[in-house]
């Protein structure tokens, strides 16, 4: 499609009058918006009549009565994904280790007590002064005594069903 001077004079007029690109291009017939767009930048027509509506600010709506509560973000730019997920400024309670078997005072033994006729089960950690043996009647030819016998000597059936898959 060529330019002719009757169709320039007619983009100017309706460009003037406020039209958009779409609506010149459906006046003048056989032509796109975008040409129309190209062919007013190449002419340089910029100044535009507005419309009424849009010359005056829009209203805005009003507050509601209950203002919304923003909450701060913290201030972290970049990949976050190996960020620490939250720093605290205490120390986290270790977990309570849970007691299955209570030992009576006067049958726990220390490592000098510890004989073939002791349950040789230990119970804490090493390096404490709170370690110490079960010190209970073995049972049968066992280190252990009945209760720590089946801790430690579980049927190979039971050790694969309890066995949970390792993640790395």
């Amino acid at each position: 499609m060529d330019w002719t001077e009757e169709r320039v004079e007619l983009l100017k007029k309706l460009w003037a009058d406020g039209l958009s690109a779409s609506q010149i291009a459906g006046e003048l017939g056989g032509i796109t918006r975008n040409a129309v767009i190209g062919k007013v930048h190449r002419l340089g027509l910029s100044g535009r009549a507005k419309s009424p509506s849009s010359t005056a600010p829009r209203p805005r709506k009003p507050r509601t009565s209950s203002p919304m509560l923003r909450m701060a973000r913290p201030a972290m730019r970049g990949n976050t994904a190996l960020a620490a997920a939250a720093m605290y400024d205490f120390e986290p309670e270790p977990e309570a280790e849970l007691i299955e078997n209570v030992i009576p005072i006067g049958q726990r033994c220390t490592l000098l007590e510890l004989n073939e006729s002791r349950c040789r089960w230990p119970i804490g950690d090493p390096g404490t002064l709170e370690f110490f043996f079960c010190g209970g009647q073995p049972h049968g030819a066992f280190p252990y005594c009945s209760y720590h016998s089946r801790i430690a000597y579980q049927p190979i059936a039971d050790r694969r069903r309890d066995r949970r898959p390792v993640r790395g």
